[in-house]
């Protein structure tokens, strides 16, 4: 036992084993043990590793910590490489477990992600997405001065090159879709992502294109009012949309269905997204 009023309780010092050696005899006490009520730590460790455990008991855990207010167990990784908390296990274990209200919660930072997984992910719940509509990723067309030119909402074909631009005729079956993230609305999902354009799109930049669930749409009323449940078709008006009167032109040139009016003008339309 050591009491130290100013400087340390006890200190220990070795060149070839451990500075200081705690046994435990009986399992409801530590080998070591630290306390502080004072606000301190009640366990300070540095080294290689700052603080090792291995768990020998059948079912013990190498670490355990617990705490009424702060976080039980609490990891700072200081490099872009290594981990704040790394669990493994190779013994055909889970790597990492958690349960809690939420069992895992990850943020990401800006520009990051809050969680990338290399392998399988199996989910034997719901899988919850906030966003809209399910999206593709495709090239803009490099004719366009700006990525702009397709902004959210804007109606969009498909070039010679399998590349973005407005709409600009009625009744054009290269429709793709409509570009996600107009209004309120957002992608829950992206499919086929690249950071960079490809070879095809040069480098004008990419849009996400929703190609199914609810998107905001630009429209246009001009020559008819569109009611709920009108299909809705390209149009002169470029980046818009308008209702398909003509059936048989329609075919193959149908983006989806109006989910919400427009009587007279240009303005947005909610739209479910589906091409025929």
């Amino acid at each position: 036992m050591g009491h130290g009023k100013a400087g340390n309780g006890v200190i220990g010092v070795s060149e070839t084993e451990d500075g200081v050696l705690g046994i435990g005899q009986i399992s409801a006490k530590a080998g070591v043990a630290g306390v502080n009520d004072n606000g301190g730590n009640g366990l300070f460790g540095r080294g290689h590793n700052g603080v090792f455990g291995d768990g020998t008991g059948g079912g013990g855990s190498g670490v355990v910590g617990v705490s009424q207010t702060g976080d039980g167990v609490l990891g700072i990784g200081k490099i872009s490489a290594k981990a704040g908390v790394a669990g493994v296990n190779d013994n055909g274990g889970n790597g990492l477990f958690g349960r809690g209200h939420n069992g895992v919660f990850a943020e990401g930072m800006p520009g990051g992600k809050a969680g990338v997984f290399v392998g399988d992910v199996a989910v034997t719940g719901d899988l919850i997405l906030t966003g809209g509509d399910v999206a593709e990723q495709f090239d803009v067309a490099t004719a366009l001065r700006s990525v702009d030119e397709v902004g959210p909402g804007t109606v969009v074909v498909l070039d010679d090159e399998g590349a973005l631009a407005p709409c600009t005729q009625p009744y054009d079956s290269c429709v793709a879709g409509v570009v996600s993230g107009a209004g309120d609305r957002v992608p829950a999902l992206i499919l086929d992502r690249h950071d960079e354009p490809t070879e095809a799109g040069g480098g004008a930049g990419q849009r996400e294109v929703a190609v199914m669930g609810k998107v905001w749409c630009q429209a246009n009323a001009f020559d008819r009012a569109i009611r709920v449940g009108d299909l809705l078709t390209t149009s002169s008006t470029p980046g818009h949309a308008m209702t398909a009167v003509d059936r048989e032109a329609a075919f193959g040139a149908v983006l989806g269905k109006a989910l919400t009016p427009l009587a007279t003008g240009a303005g947005l339309v909610l739209v479910l997204v589906g091409l025929a």
